[in-house]
């Protein structure tokens, strides 16, 4: 039985035209507004340069899924400075009697988060003092204590924060619960969560979402050669 937490988002018929700045001038966001975007079972890892939508995807799913634009799930409430596109009219299609919890986490605004969490914390469930760990050690700490073994998780460029071992860590974790049943939607520039096992990987850029294969990403092909000999790029820039 299908117990995708969410299936796929697709657009409302019934919605008014989106309009024509951003975000629907990002490629990849016109693409979902026409066709949808399907989210299959364990994980799916959006892959781009910077500029090309990775991380205005995850925020148009967050925000069609409730939940808080900074970072949290539908109860957080903190609020720096609004600069998200919103639900675009979406609809989520969920699986019958599947798990509705959903967390995100993204990089940029991890140190509200802290102190939004830190500042809310109870005797009921006391929080760590995700301050005083390294950025790294505050990541893996809030990620896992927030997962569930059905729900569906957001993570944009989660390895910003961590070390090649760190990475390693996570994707033992994400390997873990998506074999539990759990969905994960990852924005990385990272080859190492790239090779996620059973991952579906989209390219994001010019074209929109399309497929891809690890051993044709240009990040992998990118990080073979430079790992094999830094100074043919190092040269050419110092």
């Amino acid at each position: 039985m299908d117990r995708r937490p969410v299936r796929r988002l697709k657009p409302d018929p019934q919605a008014p035209p989106p309009g024509e700045g951003w975000p629907v001038t990002v490629p990849a966001i016109a693409q979902i507004l026409r066709e949808g975007l399907e989210l299959g079972p364990g994980a799916t890892v959006l892959v781009g340069e910077n500029g090309s939508g990775k991380s205005t995807v995850l925020e148009v799913l967050a925000a069609a899924l409730g939940l808080n634009a900074e970072g949290g799930s539908v109860n957080s409430r903190h609020v720096t400075r609004a600069s998200e596109p919103g639900s675009l009219d979406l609809i989520v299609e969920r699986s019958p009697g599947a798990d509705r919890w959903a967390y995100f986490l993204r990089d940029e605004t991890l140190h509200g988060l802290y102190s939004y969490l830190e500042e809310n914390s109870s005797s009921y469930r006391p929080e760590p003092r995700f301050h005083e760990l390294s950025h790294g050690e505050g990541f893996l700490s809030l990620f896992g204590s927030r997962v569930s073994p059905r729900g569906i998780y957001l993570l944009d460029e989660p390895d910003a924060a961590l070390s090649f071992t760190g990475t390693l860590s996570l994707v033992s974790q994400l390997a873990e619960l998506v074999a539990g049943g759990a969905q994960a939607v990852i924005a990385t520039h990272s080859p190492v969560l790239a090779a996620l096992p059973g991952a579906r990987l989209l390219e994001v850029g010019p074209w929109g979402l399309r497929e891809a294969r690890w051993d044709d990403l240009e990040l992998t092909a990118s990080w073979r050669e430079f790992l094999a000999a830094p100074q043919a790029y190092l040269r050419h820039l110092t």
